[in-house]
């Protein structure tokens, strides 16, 4: 099956910002539990730090941080 990688991107930053931690002006950990291809993409756009370290967890800085809550609310926002 073809997918629209960017779209799975978008997803996962969403999803990573929805259960970030450790929020301070720097930005904000998430744990780095997804897909690496997934994760090398989103270090590559800027949105997180490199995943390839021995930390568990990656930094959303702040644009990644403000990206990730717009991605949130676009695609999981009740819209009632």
């Amino acid at each position: 099956m073809e997918y629209d990688e960017d779209k799975i991107d978008e997803v996962v930053l969403a999803l990573l910002g929805f259960k970030a931690f450790e929020e301070d002006e720097y930005g904000a950990r998430a744990w780095k539990s997804y897909d690496w291809d997934i994760m090398d993409r989103l270090h590559s756009k800027g949105y997180i730090s490199d995943p390839k370290s021995k930390a568990k967890s990656v930094v959303l800085p702040p644009e990644g941080l403000k990206r990730s809550s717009e991605l949130f609310e676009q695609y999981f926002a009740s819209r009632r």
